[in-house]
This record gives structure tokens, C-alpha cells and sequence, in this order.
């Protein structure tokens, strides 16, 4: 029976970088080597597989092979769990409290995966939830009843510096089963007259001419997206994580497409410290991988 060869993490996060650079050269100023020098780790890694990693083209570009496709999803998630454990046991401990504002969409979508590495690392620290939409959470935080929120880009943050942590078009959603985007007038499940989401998704419907009515009214996309599984009308959302019985929709059937939109992260000016800035790499780290993620199912 042939023993496994233990993969080298090194080596792992070398092909990763390769992978998403496209490019040798650029891989190697990423992380400060000569680009021999990476090459020959990548060369060290297909000896240990057996099995070509990278298609060399013209102008130093590279192209995954089927066996290294194969790979880039696994070395992310290995070179995640060993990061994971890395810092589990050697990040400064941090204790008290913090309080996380956060959309009710983001918080179904990202929220558990967060607070589960968080508490993992940081046993003692006590997260406050609090789910609103952004248009409320941004007074909180002005207020200092909140230490850390994620909200909507062009929600009245004027004036506060918030950090992109994602960027992508919203689109519309309609049931997997039914076809409320044929009816006339289109039925649609929007937030509440002041939302920027429902704002876009009225501009883009009138710009094309087509015919709307506002059938049903949420302050949380939650409850907007009940009446679309029923098949009763569509609504609009970020394209991840959708939950099951629905579907994107876009001009096929009969739909314009929809602005992009960003996600930010703003800390409060009185936030209580360090907890608060460990909480929001935890965060940060979330939403870069859902964002490779989405990227690739595109």
C-alpha cells in the first residue's frame, strides 16, 4: 500500500497565488522571491502529485490543467484550516464585549460562518447581534450603540469611513417553479420606500418601460423572499447564498440588469478595542472567500 506524501503548505500557497495571478512573475513580486525561485516550488509540488499543474503560454500567462483546477479548491480550503489552527493557538487572546450590526440578508449568509471561528478563537469575547436595516444601524453607530456594522453602500454613511468587503451586481430573483416575471404588471417584493435596493430595482424597471407593481413590502429580505418561494411576485439580491426554490432571472426573461452594489464594513469612532478590530478580521476574511467563490462559480 502506497503512503500518502504529506503536501507542504508552502508549496500549496504557491500554486494558489499562481493560480489566481495567472502569472509566475507576478506571483513572485507578490511575495517577494525570484520567480525561479517559485517555479521550482511549483515543480517540487508536481513531483509530490505526479501530475502537471500549469499550461506555460506565451507572455509568462498560465493556465490551469484539468489536475490543477482540481487542486485550487482543496489547497484553499487546507491552507484555510491550517491558518485556522495557526491562529487559534497563537493569536493574542482577547476578552469582553462587542456589538456587530449587521442586515438581516448578511446576517442568514455569512453571519454563522463568523461567529463560529470567532468564538473558537476568542472563547471569552461576548458578540452582541443586533439586525436591522442598514438605514437604522447607521444612527446606532453614530450613537455609539454599536461597535461595528455592515451596511449597504449609499445608506446615508456620509462621513464615515467604511471598508469595502464586497463588491457585485445585484440581480433579480424569481421562484424556480413559478413565473411571476411574465405577469403585467411585474408583482415585486421590495423593502420599504427608503432602501437604495429598491430604489435601483424602480429606476431600472421604468427606464425600460416595464409596467410594475409594488405587491408586497418588507423591512428584511427575509421577508421579501417569502412571497417569491410562493411564486407571488420577484425581488432583488445579491447573488449568493440563495436559499433553495428560487433562481436568478436577467434578459431572458424579460428583465434589465440591475447596478452593482457594495457591502461595507464601518467601525464606530468609540469602538471598544482590541475586540473589536479582531472581530472585523474575522469578517474581512468571511467575505473574501465568498468572494472567490462567487467569482469562480461566474
Amino acid at each position: 500500500m502506497i503512503r500518502p506524501a504529506t503536501l507542504d503548505p508552502d508549496l500549496l500557497r504557491a500554486f494558489v497565488l499562481i493560480a489566481e495571478e495567472r502569472s509566475f512573475t507576478r506571483a513572485a513580486q507578490l511575495v517577494g522571491r525570484t520567480q525561479s525561485a517559485v517555479s521550482m516550488q511549483v515543480q517540487r509540488l508536481e513531483g509530490v502529485l505526479g501530475q502537471q499543474l500549469f499550461h506555460r503560454g506565451r507572455g509568462g500567462q498560465v493556465e490551469l490543467t484539468r489536475h490543477g483546477q482540481f487542486l485550487l479548491d482543496r489547497a484553499r480550503e487546507m491552507l484555510a484550516l491550517n491558518d485556522d489552527i495557526w491562529r487559534t493557538f497563537h493569536q493574542p487572546s482577547v476578552s469582553g464585549g462587542v456589538c456587530l450590526g449587521v442586515p438581516d440578508d448578511y446576517a442568514l449568509r455569512f453571519l454563522p460562518r463568523v461567529l463560529v471561528r470567532f468564538a473558537e478563537v476568542h472563547p471569552d469575547v461576548e458578540v452582541e447581534v443586533v439586525c436591522a436595516p442598514s438605514k437604522e444601524l447607521i444612527p446606532k453607530l453614530r450613537a455609539g450603540e454599536l461597535d461595528l456594522a455592515l451596511v449597504s453602500e449609499g445608506e446615508s454613511a456620509a462621513g464615515m469611513d467604511g471598508k469595502p468587503l464586497w463588491s457585485g451586481p445585484l440581480v433579480w430573483i424569481g421562484s424556480d417553479r413559478h413565473a411571476a416575471h411574465r405577469l403585467d404588471p411585474l408583482p415585486l417584493a421590495l423593502a420599504d420606500p427608503t432602501c437604495c435596493w429598491r430604489r435601483s430595482a424602480i429606476d431600472a424597471l421604468e427606464a425600460t418601460g416595464r409596467r410594475y407593481r409594488v405587491a408586497y413590502t418588507s423591512s428584511a429580505q427575509t421577508g421579501t423572499l417569502a412571497p417569491v418561494m410562493a411564486g407571488l411576485a420577484i425581488t432583488m439580491s445579491p447573488a449568493t447564498a440563495l436559499p433553495e426554490g428560487v433562481r436568478i432571472l436577467g434578459r431572458e426573461d424579460g428583465l434589465p440588469p440591475l447596478p452593482d452594489f457594495q457591502v461595507l464594513m464601518i467601525t464606530a469612532k468609540e469602538a471598544r478595542q482590541p475586540v473589536t478590530d479582531a472581530l472585523a478580521d474575522y469578517i474581512s476574511e468571511t467575505f473574501a472567500r465568498e468572494a472567490v467563490k462567487t467569482s469562480q462559480a461566474a
